[in-house]
């Protein structure tokens, strides 16, 4: 049984999140843990560990939050009737991000689903300063979904890779499930500046072509242009509805992603964004 955490914050951007996660796992048995998390204002600190619990305050507010929980799960029930899933609802009063560290432990969760605004509006921030931090973070495979994304079954995943990764099934079983689960192809995008692969490379590459030798894949090379624009063409050419990476230390995922200059590079990510981490 899969386990999959579904933090929300109430908002439609969290609401189609969760409904796109069990539209993705409808063939699985799952539990899917709804997560809200909340900090009086006054208390608020992102990042940092919060010791005191106001009695009164709290107590009204966790109890809200937990109503607003179990109306979402109702809603939810009644649209996707589907006896293989099975739901349990947290208030916590706790930051989202150390909240997640701790259910990913305690409950051997499988995926983070989460919602976001994706590269809209005048300042065009890619994701929010929570994403950002679950998907850098979090030892679990994180999906984060666009707000105005429909949900669309995967037929081609889109898996852009260096082959500077020693593959192991960690890494690639996500992709594999999901790929089995709905026929889709894995199109593996390699990107360079005209250089050969290295002797490793070739060995990481092969090892992929391995994991993937029961489904459908396709290897594909680009030379001389970088990451953004080469996602985006392939995005042009082929209708991607999930793109997928693996979060390595100094990969091309952390420049991407993550450098200061990320709303100066025109990507513009607006389908659904699988994170795997290297290391769990």
């Amino acid at each position: 049984m899969k386990k999959i955490l579904l933090p929300t914050d109430f908002s439609e951007n969290s609401l189609n999140a969760i409904k796109y996660a069990v539209q993705l796992f409808e063939n699985e048995n799952c539990t899917f843990f709804l997560l809200n998390t909340y900090t009086p204002t006054v208390y608020y600190i992102e990042y940092v560990p919060i010791s005191t619990n106001p009695s009164g305050l709290s107590d009204v507010i966790k109890e809200n939050n937990l109503k607003n929980l179990e109306n979402i799960v109702e809603k939810i029930q009644s649209e996707y009737k589907n006896p293989k899933h099975h739901f349990e609802i947290i208030a916590a009063f706790n930051t989202l991000i150390l909240e997640i560290q701790d259910l990913i432990k305690e409950k051997n969760i499988d995926y983070i689903v989460m919602g976001t605004k994706g590269a809209t509006g005048a300042k065009k921030i890619l994701f929010g300063s929570n994403t950002v931090h679950v998907l850098k973070n979090a030892k679990c495979p994180v999906l984060a979904i666009p707000g105005d994304f429909a949900f669309e079954k995967p037929h081609e995943i889109l898996f852009p890779s260096d082959y500077g990764i020693d593959f192991q099934e960690k890494h690639v079983k996500p992709v594999f499930d999901i790929a089995t689960s709905h026929g889709a192809r894995v199109n593996v995008l390699n990107v360079s500046y005209g250089n050969e692969l290295t002797e490793e490379q070739n060995k990481n590459k092969k090892k992929l072509e391995a994991y993937f030798k029961n489904i459908a894949y396709f290897f594909h090379s680009i030379s001389n242009e970088n990451i953004p624009e080469a996602i985006t063409k392939f995005q042009l050419k082929t209708r991607i509805n999930l793109l997928v990476m693996i979060n390595n230390k100094h990969s091309f995922f952390e420049n991407l992603f993550f450098k200061s200059n990320i709303n100066q590079i025109g990507f513009h990510l607006n389908i659904p964004f699988l994170v795997i981490p290297s290391k769990s």
